[in-house]
């Protein structure tokens, strides 16, 4: 027996750890989604509320006597603000506030009043894609009062860096629910699965060393699932297994029993014929009477051996396969027959195949298929025997008919197993079991498909094959 030498998959070659990082991969894959449309509204909300800081500087500097108002105060409050100017409009007012110095050109402009989701997340995009600063122009209603419009000028590497912030969180977030959610995901798969898997498997190569070994009974569990059912499938499985190769280890050494005696019994059989034949020169009305039955019994011995040999010798059987004609098969069939004591020259022989018919098959294993088949037909009463054949989607099929008995409702139930098919005395059942044999190396089948007083019906599939 070939051994297999399998180790336990290491933890990211296995079921579990493949899991593990997929998980992973799908939970930052979940995140990547989530933070594109939250750093457009973080770069959106920056924006707001850098507006509502400009409105409420206005505010701060109409609260002030405008004697009091210096060119100090203005600084803070824009500064207060990340602007480099402030411009207010609205309800009849309009105000104008910057820094000393010549505010700088705006390189972008932002129109907070226009825009649909996808455009905030392109320029969320656009703000994280740059490596120098440039001078945004932002507008807007104000948060505070949206009669009121507001713009501003601010730098934009301040929200390029507070976005960069934010991503980072929302990063290190992420890796950690990856994580905990994956170690979960791997705990779980452990104890569910992998481990009752791994004592399957442990099982099936226990069984493997020693399938005959009573002691090695794979104990299934009681759980409810698949897998519960899958181990009690397998401890049901190798039961029955045992005991297919312990009834095929006893008819092995039934087989090879039988064949050491055979030359021995052959002989026997041989001085017993020779025997008879002196005994039928016995001009004794007695002896004339018993002998044919004796000749009978001996012949039924040697038949019951010579079939036992063959169905013992095809255990492996292999086919030799070639073109032939089917029709110039079947009456060869029937010529083998009529040489048989089961011709008693009144049956009616029908071969119903076209003789330009020819298949790919081994013509010596269905030429025993047949004869089985006609013999048993024509042993059993039938007066008449009718081949057909077609072809059923590349199949070929091929009927016989009988006007027989029929089989009974026993020999049906057993009519393909070996010695417990037969309803004819001194019968060995092995005939249909061979030519099922033969029909399902040919990757077919044969079917009984009818079976009364009237009569029975044989289908023999053939396979696929050429016609």
């Amino acid at each position: 027996m070939k051994q297999i030498n399998e180790k336990i998959p290491a933890i990211f070659s296995g079921l579990s750890g493949r899991l593990l990082l997929m998980t992973m991969g799908f939970v930052m894959l979940a995140e990547i989604l989530i933070w594109t449309p939250s750093i457009a509204r973080f770069h959106k909300v920056y924006l707001e509320e850098r507006l509502l800081r400009a409105h409420l500087s206005t505010l701060a500097l109409d609260a002030v006597p405008e004697d009091a108002v210096d060119s100090l105060l203005k600084t803070k409050l824009l500064k207060h603000a990340d602007a480099y100017g402030i411009s207010i409009s609205g309800l009849d007012r309009r105000m104008l506030m910057v820094s000393g110095d010549m505010p700088p050109k705006a390189d972008r402009l932002v129109d907070m009043t226009k825009g649909n989701a996808f455009d905030w997340i392109m320029q969320a995009f656009d703000t994280l894609a740059q490596d120098k600063n440039r001078i945004l122009r932002v507008m807007g209603y104000s948060p505070k009062d949206p009669r009121v419009m507001v713009e501003i000028l601010l730098d934009e590497a301040p929200l390029r860096k507070a976005m960069v912030d934010f991503s980072t969180r929302i990063l290190t977030l992420s890796i950690g629910i990856s994580l905990f959610t994956a170690g979960l995901v791997y705990l779980t798969l452990q104890l569910l699965m992998i481990r009752p898997m791994r004592r399957i498997t442990q099982g099936i190569k226990t069984f493997r060393e020693a399938p005959e070994d009573v002691a090695r009974v794979f104990q299934a569990s009681n759980r409810r699932d698949e897998i519960g059912i899958a181990g009690r499938e397998l401890a049901v499985m190798q039961n029955e297994l045992r005991g297919a190769l312990r009834q095929k280890g006893r008819l092995a050494t039934l087989g090879a029993a039988v064949a050491k005696i055979n030359h021995d019994l052959r002989n026997s059989l041989a001085t017993a014929v020779l025997a008879f034949d002196r005994l039928a020169h016995i001009d004794d009305p007695e002896v004339k009477s018993v002998l044919p039955r004796m000749y009978d019994a001996v012949d039924r011995a040697v038949n019951l051996c010579s079939q036992t040999l063959n169905y013992a010798a095809d255990a492996d059987l292999q086919l030799e396969c070639s073109h032939f004609h089917l029709s110039e098969l079947i009456s060869e069939t029937w010529a083998q027959l009529k040489a048989e004591d089961c011709y008693k020259g009144t049956q009616n022989w029908q071969n119903d195949v076209p003789f330009e018919t020819s298949i790919f098959a081994d013509r010596r294993q269905l030429f025993r298929v047949f004869s089985n088949l006609a013999r048993n037909s024509l042993q059993a009463g039938a007066t008449t025997v009718k081949w057909q054949v077609e072809q059923v989607d590349n199949r070929i099929l091929i009927t016989l008919t009988d006007d027989g008995p029929g089989f009974g409702d026993k020999a049906r139930k057993k009519l393909f197993q070996p010695f417990a098919g037969s309803e004819r005395s001194g019968g060995t059942g092995l005939g249909l079991v061979i030519a099922r044999e033969v029909m399902k190396a040919h990757g077919g089948d044969i079917t009984l498909m009818s079976s009364s007083a009237e009569g029975t019906v044989f289908l023999l599939d053939l396979g696929a094959s050429d016609i």
